[in-house]
């Protein structure tokens, strides 16, 4: 099930992991990372404990978060399905890929399944444009999808 939005944080835990990487230059990164990983995504109070634990602005420390596309300041499903939308992903089908997995989830992209299972997002480019159309899952990149390899892909984290 997705995070609920109003979820208390564990911010003994979040504490922990920002002392851990306190005294490192350029540690704001991996902490939003391991704080995202704990909570599935960075509530507000979590940025609030993470800039204070680091001695920065919750304003800068927000600013990173949002401009990451994979850092989530709002809940995802348990398993996030980005899918390639660059030229060449578009010129070998993509179309008919995104078509197929909005039909097989029933939700539109930007959205996340009633069952929190899914939230599917669309990428700029996932850099792999030999193997077009392509999405990643979670880590994961399937690549020289039709739209009936990509329901096989979905049925996998089913």
């Amino acid at each position: 099930m997705a995070k609920q939005e109003n979820q208390a944080i564990d911010v003994d835990r979040v504490d922990k992991i920002v002392a851990r990487h306190a005294s490192r230059e350029g540690a704001l990164l991996p902490v939003l990372k391991e704080v995202q990983d704990l909570v599935g995504y960075l509530p507000e109070e979590a940025l609030k404990r993470v800039a204070l634990g680091l001695g920065l602005s919750l304003s800068r420390v927000y600013g990173v978060a949002t401009f990451y596309s994979l850092f989530y300041t709002t809940p995802k499903g348990k398993y996030v399905v980005r899918v390639c939308e660059s030229a060449p992903c578009h010129v070998q089908g993509a179309p008919e890929v995104i078509a197929a997995i909005e039909r097989e989830l029933g939700v539109p992209f930007g959205e996340t399944t009633p069952d929190g299972r899914f939230t599917l997002e669309m990428v700029s480019c996932l850099g792999v444009c030999g193997v077009a159309p392509a999405v990643m899952v979670e880590d994961r990149v399937y690549g020289n999808l039709t739209p009936e390899t990509v329901i096989a892909v979905l049925q996998e984290y089913r």
